[in-house]
């Protein structure tokens, strides 16, 4: 079994910016990747299982509702500290962090914003510690970057509401014990409801046959008149900034993420780099190659910097969607950028099971496009820069 060797770039001197409890939290989630995620992630990707068992430890680090109220159950961290938890888990692999992302940013996110306190009691100390899973419902098979055009709906039964339709690549769906679901009403209005696994006419059929996020789990939510009960309504926000809303946080979230996938490409080709001899002599002393290294220590410095700032600017509310947007569009570009660059510095190494990098770029390849692709990002940049919306 290989031994993590990680070691963090900083380039510019970042840790100067965080505080000790900074990087005391940034600190344990990298340990605990390195003891127990690096060791099994492989064979979890390879055989494409979400392995059960790291479950517990996620909650321990505080990657389940790291800025939850800790009355809740929740870490009480502020949002660098939420960043600096999700780019560890990214760095051992895109899909632990996209478990924990979805845990925190949208299923518990909306329970603690949208809900009342029933709802925060009932479920967010269960999500918390790992004892309920949840996912997030809102995209559609015809509906993606278009979500507004949803059609899955429910109507009001008298003492329950009647819920119909289905939702589409739902990380966690699988083995899910909650949904945050988001369905229009009989007037057109977006709304979100908790539904629960057991609930009659709910399924949660697996996604097969996927060469990315294989250590995820994915499925789809079908709804064929599931009997929600109406205390089951998140009623303190409608319509389709809502479930926007959480996306902003999970977006935040991924900024930060695609920063450590980043770092680990760079930190093991690298290594690789200094080790591998050919014409005498390590590949890191040829031009290309340290021109390629170059390029990815400045790509990640530009990225870490932007993301911190961006962690500030949520601390103090100051934070805009725009912004958000524009960071995860980078930040996710730029990593998969240099997760193609690190595998040819490793050449056919690259694409084995024995480095990590390959794992990476196909990760990335789904981190680009979900949750906003990165076209429909440049066009929200635009969009903020001109007032003019050009995918309306």
């Amino acid at each position: 079994m290989a031994q993590d060797l990680f070691q963090a770039p900083d380039y510019f001197q970042l840790d100067d910016l965080l505080t000790e409890e900074h990087k005391l939290i940034r600190n344990s989630a990298r340990e605990w990747v390195k003891r127990d995620i690096s060791p099994i992630i492989e064979e979890a990707c390879q055989k494409a299982e979400f392995p059960q068992q790291i479950v517990k430890g996620l909650a321990e680090v505080g990657a389940f509702g790291s800025y939850i109220p800790e009355q809740y159950g929740g870490a009480g961290l502020d949002q660098v500290s939420y960043g600096l938890i999700m780019q560890e888990l990214e760095r051992g692999d895109s899909g632990v962090r996209s478990t924990a992302s979805v845990q925190t940013s949208l299923v518990m996110y909306p329970i603690y914003k949208y809900g009342n306190e029933e709802q925060r009691m009932k479920y967010l100390p269960k999500l918390a510690s790992g004892e309920f899973i949840g996912c997030f419902g809102l995209t559609e098979p015809d509906h993606g970057s278009n979500p507004g055009g949803m059609v899955t709906n429910f109507k009001d039964m008298g003492d329950h509401y009647l819920l119909n339709g289905a939702k589409m690549w739902i990380s966690n769906a699988p083995f899910a014990d909650v949904a945050v679901v988001w369905a229009k009403n009989e007037e057109g209005r977006i709304h979100g409801l908790i539904v629960e696994r057991g609930m009659e006419g709910f399924s949660t059929p697996t996604t097969h046959n996927k060469w990315s996020l294989r250590a995820s789990a994915t499925g789809e939510l079908i709804f064929d008149n599931v009997k929600v009960p109406k205390e089951n309504l998140l009623p303190n926000k409608s319509g389709l900034g809502a479930p926007l809303g959480c996306l902003d946080s999970a977006r935040y979230g991924i900024a930060w993420g695609a920063i450590g996938a980043a770092m680990d490409c760079y930190d093991t080709a690298l290594r690789y780099a200094k080790e591998r001899l050919q014409f005498g002599k390590p590949i890191a002393s040829f031009q290309l190659q340290q021109k390629k290294l170059a390029e990815m220590i400045t790509e990640i410095t530009k990225a870490q910097l932007l993301t911190w700032r961006l962690g500030t600017l949520r601390n103090d509310g100051k934070a805009s969607s725009a912004q958000i947007s524009m960071a995860k569009r980078n930040n996710v570009d730029m990593a998969l950028k240099i997760a193609r660059e690190a595998r040819q510095v490793l050449g056919a190494m690259g694409i084995t099971g024995e480095y990590s990098i390959m794992r990476h770029m196909m990760n990335l390849e789904s981190v680009i496009t979900y949750e906003g692709t990165h076209d429909i990002h440049l066009l929200i940049t635009g969009m903020d820069i001109t007032g003019i919306a050009a995918f309306k």
